[in-house]
């Protein structure tokens, strides 16, 4: 995928303003991770044009990330007709990447009145948790797209968890900004309609 380079956040406002779904990348080029994420959205497929996919090296472009709170990248910015919903941390790899795209356009076309949106779903996890697993597995099985995010690996993300909840352990599921600590299937069932 293609990604325009943007230079300042009068710019990205600009190209935001009439697109249904728009993602900007903000990056420092040279880093680790940085450069990680930038390949791997490289090898994903622009679903069929309707993705608008930006980029910001913030090392040259210091007046966006200051606007959305970002303080580590890479961390992608998830923009519906030109308003800040959503944020993705980290590097990952191109088949989440296709896949959370895919389902960019299927909400795009949900909220043209096609099919009903499904709600922002982020769960805050580490790599040895099985309840944390088992969370993954269910939401998967139900087709619920979802952020995973690894507090183990990410600090500025955990002490996130920690300020919405109040608490540190994990799984920790944010369905549309409400909280759900530990694996309550009952409670997540019926915030997102699974039956």
């Amino acid at each position: 995928m293609k990604a325009r380079e943007i230079h300042s956040f009068e710019e990205l406002r600009t190209q935001i303003s009439d697109k249904p779904k728009a993602y900007l990348l903000l990056v420092k080029r040279g880093s680790e991770q940085s450069d990680c994420s930038i390949q791997n959205l490289e090898k994903v497929d622009a679903a069929d044009g309707e993705i608008e996919m930006m980029i910001a090296d913030v090392a040259t472009v210091r007046d966006i990330h200051t606007v959305y709170s970002v303080t580590s990248v890479p961390t992608m910015l998830e923009f519906e007709n030109g308003r800040f919903v959503n944020v993705l941390k980290g590097c990952h790899e191109p088949n989440f990447y296709k896949s959370f795209f895919k389902n960019a356009v299927y909400s795009a076309k949900a909220a043209n009145g096609e099919e009903t949106p499904q709600k922002r779903v982020t769960v805050y996890s580490t790599p040895t948790c099985s309840w944390c697993t088992t969370l993954k597995t269910h939401l998967k099985k139900h087709n619920v797209r979802f952020t995973d995010v690894d507090v183990s690996r990410d600090q500025n993300a955990a002490m996130e968890m920690q300020r919405k909840s109040g608490q540190m352990g994990v799984p920790q599921t944010d369905i549309n900004g409400e909280i759900i600590v530990g694996f309550d299937k009952t409670r997540i069932n019926t915030l997102l309609g699974i039956n």
